[in-house]
């Protein structure tokens, strides 16, 4: 099956005896011994989570998924499964949560090295004896650096570590890391999965069954950090349009990069599928196609991008991203005093408005 149709019949699991069209929601926190599902407790199994985890699986071209309460829960789930003493390479740019949950939660249990991701002999250096997670996010987050994954999977090989990718600017619509070398590929469902910004979930896919996904597996179940079956329903629903939906999110933001690089009071602007972007091209080789994100720098620093925020109408204000409604944010604002995203940079997440609106919005804000 194409993509399309995985998306639509792969996450449809009909086991009522009405064969209805669509799957129906199993609340039941528990379930009767000697099952045809062989389920026990929700926390462990559920006929709405299979069926979500089924579907995510195939999209990402990997053997098996598992299913999270939110994207920060998958994240560390896989910090979790590593040995104590670990090191790990993560990104110098990346969703600042994600950042927070190795810096604050795994303190003395593992060693972190955040790195450019995109240049290569930074990676080569950082590696350490005990280097065992590589952990890559591309594109990046707010800065849509790009990492070349099949470069980092060498590496990654060679030292004997696994390799994670956060796919979640990328989707599997756009991107497949399993595929280019990754051992397992991390989503926040939260965002593009849900696309309309009232689901909170995340997901982690693996390539292989082996030990470390047992491991996984194993935190998942015990730490019981899992969604509940009305967020696997809609999750479900929401991905059968993924594809139509991404599509628009990718061709709107190209439009507005477009439009944005040729702004006289736009410092830089950040786009992968921008040919001016440093790393287009290895973009463009491991993607087919470059996502809703657009990031770009205000001239007049910090106060001057705040103004621009304030004078926007179909643009709103907030945190997250990947739902059908524009988002902008001044993304250093929420990290806090020790990012290292510049103080004037706006990360707008694009919607699927009419362009023409959007680009007038902008136009007029930027003044």
């Amino acid at each position: 099956m194409k993509f399309e149709t995985l998306a639509i019949h792969k996450g449809n699991l009909i086991t009522d005896k009405n064969r209805p069209v669509v799957q129906p929601i199993t609340l039941s926190t528990t379930f009767e011994h000697g099952n045809e599902g062989g389920m026990l407790y929700t926390r462990a199994g559920n006929p709405n989570r299979i069926a979500l985890e089924e579907v995510i699986a195939a999209l990402e071209k990997g053997e098996d998924a598992a299913a999270f309460s939110s994207g920060n829960a998958a994240g560390t789930a896989v910090y979790q499964a590593l040995e104590p003493g670990s090191h790990i390479i993560a990104p110098d740019d990346m969703y600042h949560g994600l950042h927070n949950s190795m810096v604050q939660l795994f303190t003395g249990i593992h060693e972190v090295s955040f790195v450019d991701m995109s240049d290569l002999e930074a990676v080569k250096s950082a590696i350490r004896p005990n280097t065992r997670l590589f952990w890559v996010e591309t594109p990046s987050n707010p800065l849509l650096k790009i990492t070349d994954i099949r470069a980092i999977s060498v590496l990654a090989k060679n030292q004997g570590a696994i390799l994670a990718c956060d796919n979640t600017f990328a989707t599997p619509v756009f991107q497949n890391p399993l595929l280019l070398g990754a051992d397992v590929v991390m989503h926040s469902s939260t965002k593009y999965f849900g696309g309309h910004s009232d689901i909170l979930g995340g997901a982690l896919v693996t390539k292989e069954k082996n030990d470390f996904w047992t491991k996984i597996r194993t935190v998942q179940r015990v730490g019981g950090a899992v969604p509940s079956p009305t967020d696997c329903y809609w999750l479900a629903r929401s991905i059968r349009t993924l594809a139509y939906r991404m599509k628009g999110h990718a061709e709107h933001a190209l439009i507005l990069a477009e439009f944005l690089l040729n702004h006289p009071k736009v410092e830089q602007v950040f786009y992968p599928g921008l040919k001016s972007h440093k790393n287009h091209e290895i973009a463009a080789s491991q993607m087919s196609g470059f996502g809703g994100i657009v990031s770009f720098m205000v001239k007049g620093g910090a106060e001057e991008a705040d103004r621009v925020v304030s004078r926007l109408h179909f643009f709103m204000n907030a945190t997250s991203l990947g739902g059908v409604e524009s988002l902008i944010e001044r993304r250093a604002a929420v990290e806090g005093p020790d990012t290292l995203t510049p103080p004037n940079l706006l990360r707008v997440s694009v919607g699927l408005e009419h362009t023409d609106d959007l680009l007038e919005d902008l136009n007029q804000a930027l003044g």
